[in-house]
């Protein structure tokens, strides 16, 4: 939002939650409701009616002007954090100009000064999320907000930095969006954008469409009981309960229109009539949809009855309950994916022990290679973790409903009073058979480098589906991975408003175990060999994946900011070559 003080500049401001939902009223007065699933019964929930607050920011003492460096100071292409006295700014000088924006990454508050400018925009050293320098808007994630910009001016070779005090502690902006210009006249059983599923990329995907002036209905709809969460936190603090890692405030729905249908599953999509038949016999029409399922974890193919304290991790809850029912327990965790490795890491210090069963012989073989893979794994073992490799599970045995034992392959037999299931997920996409949506062989939906399927208006994202990746010559794959996810939702929305936008991002994950973090970019799918730079000993390296003569991929740990350097190079469409790296 912009306002113009008393002196003539302007100003950018993040209102917080707590005034924005009091400012943005729907025009007929009233939030739209957001409706949730309580015990089988629709509720309507409205915020309470306010009278539009006066902008708190007209008074020039929210304003802070300080002079932060002499122009020659910076070089261009340097960047600098600059104390404003209530508060920093990141001061950036690219092609002579100065910039000045947030300097802390909305996502998980990385310190930008840190991270890789290139070309107009800077990169988050930690999780790869792009801010423009110049509005600093979000291009790419993960996170759902902007950086706020502040007035920079020249005066006598010395540099400005103008800003309001309220964005400066706040660090971050959300854009601005439209509101649902006729709430009270819809049909129930109508919306113009169905969303089915509520992460990352059905959330973004309705975000967008608001920041795009959308104003027409928008309704998500989720299995799960709760608002959009940040999932990958599950496995990473699995004591954090829904409020906490929400992605957005309840009131956030209300202000922008946004309705979400909690506890309800789309069992059926008609697409010739476009509507989407739910599991308890409720129709909705649509215009657009947007298919963001996500997957559905394996289940153990061993002998094994119905038990209690056998977990997939799935929701807060489950996290929540697997922390409780570990502490100074025995703790049996099969599969060493990313979700395996999280929870043994997160329940080393909290358990009496945590055992690792997996049928390859080293962790994340391949994803990061073996030698990748030996190195975090011994720093497990240090942590008292025991691994059991190159066997599986063959039996689970109970005593009185509750799991006592865990029986492997190999014929030995672990105490287990809990045991957390990590082997894999297929695409929740069963319910579109049917359809006539088209759908590979591996249950993924195949859509374009629009996010679209076969069908005209019918759009899909996120883990279940497969998507041509520029990087790899549009190579149709798969990355399941929550800054892809938050891409495609972007993508599908502007899309759907026929803006002919193609997907081009470079896919950017992390992994945090025992405080450190191994951050990647690129796609390795069939790397041949990994080209190791620093000490795998000491937990200091850098590895580069390579097919033939080409790099495919980047992951390090304790080298910032490597993986987000060779992002910008991948995403530029440049080339780095084995000999460039060895």
């Amino acid at each position: 939002f912009w306002f113009v003080p008393a002196v003539e500049v302007k100003i950018e401001v993040v209102i917080p939650e707590k005034e924005r939902s009091k400012e943005e009223m729907s025009p007929n007065g009233k939030a739209s409701p957001l409706i949730y699933k309580v015990n089988g019964t629709a509720r309507h929930y409205h915020l309470e009616e306010h009278p539009i607050a006066s902008n708190p920011y007209h008074n020039p003492k929210d304003v802070v002007e300080a002079s932060v460096c002499h122009v020659k100071d910076l070089e261009n292409g340097q960047m600098r954090e600059v104390d404003l006295g209530c508060g920093k700014a990141l001061l950036i000088k690219e092609s002579g100009e100065f910039h000045a924006v947030g300097h802390k990454c909305p996502h998980y508050g990385a310190p930008l000064v840190k991270g890789v400018l290139s070309k107009g925009r800077v990169r988050c050293p930690w999780h790869g999320a792009c801010f423009n320098i110049g509005t600093g808007d979000i291009e790419d994630f993960p996170g759902l907000d902007s950086l706020p910009r502040f007035q920079v001016k020249i005066e006598k070779e010395k540099v400005y930095i103008r800003a309001s005090k309220q964005a400066l502690q706040t660090q971050r902006r959300t854009k601005m969006m439209a509101k649902c210009i006729s709430l009270s006249n819809y049909n129930l059983s109508s919306t113009n954008v169905l969303i089915i599923g509520a992460g990352a990329a059905g959330l973004v995907c309705a975000e967008t469409l608001r920041q795009e002036g959308f104003s027409d209905r928008i309704v998500m709809c989720t299995m799960d009981r709760h608002l959009p969460y940040d999932r990958p936190k599950l496995s990473k603090s699995m004591d954090s309960h829904p409020e906490q890692i929400a992605l957005r405030p309840k009131e956030f729905f209300c202000t922008y229109d946004i309705e979400v249908l909690t506890e309800m599953q789309v069992a059926a999509v008609d697409v010739k009539s476009k509507i989407a038949v739910f599991k308890d016999g409720f129709k909705m029409e649509y215009n657009k949809l947007l298919i963001a399922t996500g997957n559905t974890p394996k289940t153990l193919s061993c002998k094994s009855k119905e038990m209690e304290n056998v977990f997939n991790i799935r929701t807060p809850e489950d996290a929540n309950r697997v922390v409780k029912l570990a502490t100074s327990k025995n703790v049996v965790i099969v599969g060493a994916s990313f979700l395996g490795m999280e929870v043994a890491a997160y329940l080393a210090e909290r358990a009496h022990s945590v055992s690792l069963v997996e049928l390859e012989h080293v962790p994340f073989k391949k994803f990061f290679g073996e030698r990748v893979g030996r190195a975090v794994m011994k720093m497990f073992e240090n942590n008292r973790v025991k691994f059991y490799m190159q066997t599986e599970v063959s039996e689970l045995r109970e005593q009185e409903g509750k799991l006592k034992e865990v029986v492997l392959k190999s014929g030995k037999v672990l105490r287990a009073d809990v045991c957390v299931v990590g082997v894999g997920a297929v695409p929740a996409t069963g319910f579109l058979k049917q359809s006539g949506i088209n759908i590979d062989s591996k249950g993924f939906i195949v859509v374009n480098k629009m996010m679209q399927t076969n069908i005209p208006g019918v759009f899909a994202a996120g883990d279940a589906v497969t998507f041509p990746l520029a990087l790899r010559n549009n190579k149709k794959v798969n990355v399941p991975h929550w800054q892809m996810a938050h891409m495609h939702g972007r993508i599908a929305a502007l899309n759907m408003l026929a803006h002919g936008t193609e997907i081009s991002t470079v896919p950017y994950l992390w992994t945090a175990m025992f405080g450190k973090s191994i951050r990647y970019a690129g796609h390795g799918e069939g790397f041949d060999d990994v080209v190791i730079q620093g000490d795998l000993d000491e937990l200091k390296f850098v590895a580069f994946y390579t097919k033939s003569d080409e790099v495919v991929a980047v992951a390090s740990m304790n080298y910032d900011p490597i993986v987000s350097k060779v992002a910008e190079v991948l995403a530029a469409g440049r080339t780095i070559r084995k000999r460039d790296v060895e």
